[in-house]
């Protein structure tokens, strides 16, 4: 990596009077995936991970990320330019504050939150918000912003139409004494909207911004080329579209009225400009986020329906895989999974990057797979692939892990499979009341590992969109999850895993839909799980004596499925493979 960035961006934080500054890996929509004009953090330091966060010193740069990235951080950036730190156990305000006392620290208010800034402020830090972004200055061949159209989203695949989510939001604003919301989330919009658009990578998203007001009324802020005649019409006369260039006087417009920001999620620009006009700001969750999380019935029946159809593509690339080890690669092996896919009805692409990890490379939680790492498949090895597609009736992220050999694994591997299978039935077993969050439930998958001393460092589930984003807020399992209670048509994903560095990785993941659980003796309300993913576990790998009778009759039964639902789509060969890897344990 060359140490010119660094140097660049150094000489124009003295030339503005600044002792550093703060990038985050993010776009002013605070994204997980972003356009390439928006990959500073990539550009600046070479770390090109979906989460993290530089701090820019005039001797010292320091790059924070959280545990799925530690090793990636340590691959793709120079040490002898870059400190790499765990978000977790070096907080970056707590950093900054003792490394640079006294200085100040620049930082765009576009590309940060204001929950965010609060922690680096609350550390004594003096905060210094930049008119336009230093590394914009410095970056000269720095992709322009995407122009790709909105297109609509059909009511067969959505379900609700706009007028009625506006209405159902507005009603909410009106009982909060609100009279508007500012959104800057691409998916609260689209998912209001009913739009969809191709500006960011595995995600569906037209960028842009958007008030909503108590009335029903919305303003889209978004290049008029980007919405062309047919998006309009859809639109409908109560969403007027405005350039982007008219948001800030917007905002400014509503001088004295209660406009309601997420301080989690909206950039800090938003609430800045809001009470530099006058408006009462109210600090609240996107108003759009429980009721897009809370799919319904056609969404959820959408969510089936691309769960069926992409488990005949992974299970026709689990038999492929089966007698490939030795004569194909990670990258290889990728390609041939999206070449299933592409041959699906309706298959809009990839929902992310797949992680397709041999080896030593499965420890690297979020492994991306290029020309330089790419490596052979080798036989008596474990391979993890980690992928998922875009249908226009769903999202799917599924995970497996296999060995690559003839016979049953050793040993060790059967234990710590085993072990991360036994965390991913507990989760798709639970029965739980009403009120609880995704920290309550994340302690369960951990448990078989917990007991021998072992653990991952990664949250055990996360939120899926409907055809929109593979990772939907506001619910998660986790320990560090929102105090979010789960509901109804939530669709998260169940991925325990263990990681071995410089040795071996495993992943299960399957996608849950929150359910209605019946149960006659129970006093209150109680949920469930129902499992969409379909796709054998591998047998190689599971230590039947480490099961209770209730695991293996839960993954009898689970496999018994997935040969009955699956099985008749596939060719002969393909059934025979499937038919042998759901054969019983129990």
């Amino acid at each position: 990596m060359s140490s010119a960035p660094l140097a660049d961006l150094r000489a124009e934080l003295v030339r503005r009077g600044l002792t550093g500054l703060i990038v985050p890996r993010a776009d002013e929509h605070l994204g997980e995936y972003v356009p390439p004009g928006a990959e500073r953090l990539a550009w600046l330091s070479g770390f090109t991970g979906s989460a993290g966060l530089a701090v820019v010193l005039p001797d010292r740069a320091a790059l924070f990320v959280d545990g799925r990235y530690v090793l990636a951080a340590a691959a793709q950036t120079d040490a002898t330019l870059w400190e790499r730190h765990h978000f977790t156990e070096q907080p970056p305000p707590a950093w900054l504050a003792a490394a640079a006392p006294g200085g100040r620290i620049g930082y765009d208010p576009l590309l940060i939150a204001e929950e965010t800034l609060q922690r680096f402020t609350e550390a004594g830090i003096d905060m210094v918000a930049v008119e336009s972004n230093p590394i914009d200055e410095v970056w000269r061949e720095r992709p322009g912003p995407p122009l790709h159209p909105a297109e609509p989203h059909p009511l067969a695949f959505a379900g609700r139409s706009s007028a009625d989510k506006r209405a159902e939001i507005g009603q909410a604003l009106t009982a909060a004494k609100q009279d508007a919301a500012v959104l800057t989330d691409p998916a609260s919009i689209a998912w209001l909207l009913n739009i969809r658009g191709s500006d960011v990578p595995y995600t569906p998203f037209a960028l842009g911004f958007a008030i909503l007001r108590a009335d029903a009324s919305v303003t889209l802020f978004m290049d008029p080329r980007k919405v062309p005649p047919p998006t309009r019409a859809w639109l409908g006369s109560a969403v007027a579209v405005a350039p982007r260039t008219e948001l800030a006087p917007a905002l400014a417009a509503l001088a004295g009225l209660s406009v309601r920001v997420d301080p989690a999620t909206a950039p800090a620009w938003f609430a800045q400009r809001l009470r530099a006009a006058g408006a009462r700001v109210i600090a609240g969750m996107d108003p759009c986020l429980l009721p897009k999380a809370c799919k319904n019935t056609v969404e959820q029946e959408g969510a089936r329906a691309a769960h069926r159809r992409d488990a005949v593509a992974l299970c026709r690339f689990l038999h492929w895989l089966d007698g490939e080890a030795g004569r194909t690669t990670e990258r290889g092996a990728a390609a041939r999974l999206t070449e299933f896919r592409s041959a699906l009805a309706d298959f809009r692409g990839e929902s992310f990057a797949a992680i397709s990890a041999a080896g030593e490379h499965g420890a690297i939680m979020h492994y991306r797979v290029d020309a330089a790492s790419n490596r052979p498949i080798r036989t008596d090895e474990l391979y993890l692939i980690d992928s998922g597609a875009q249908f226009p009736d769903g999202t799917t992220d599924v995970t497996r892990t296999v060995w690559t050999g003839t016979g049953t694994a050793p040993a060790e591997l059967r234990d710590r499979y085993t072990r991360v299978l036994k965390g991913h039935i507990a989760i798709a077993t639970l029965h739980f009341p009403h009120g609880v969050t995704g920290a309550h439930l994340d302690g369960f998958a951990r448990h078989a590992l917990w007991q021998v001393g072992l653990d991952f460092d990664h949250g055990t589930g996360h939120g899926v969109g409907s055809y929109l984003s593979v990772h939907e807020g506001p619910v998660s399992l986790s320990r560090l999850s929102r105090p979010v209670p789960l509901a109804a048509g939530m669709l998260l994903s169940d991925e325990p895993g263990f990681y071995a560095p410089g040795r071996f990785g495993i992943r299960l993941e399957n996608l849950l839909l929150v359910q209605p659980a019946a149960l006659p003796e129970a006093s209150r309300p109680f949920l469930c799980f129902e499992t969409l993913t379909l796709a054998p576990f591998d047998r190689r790998l599971i230590e039947p004596a480490l099961l209770t009778l209730d695991e293996l009759a839960w993954l009898d039964r689970y496999h018994q499925r997935v040969l009955a639902d699956i099985g008749p789509a596939l060719d002969a060969s393909a059934q025979a493979w499937l038919t042998d890897s759901c054969a019983r344990l129990g």
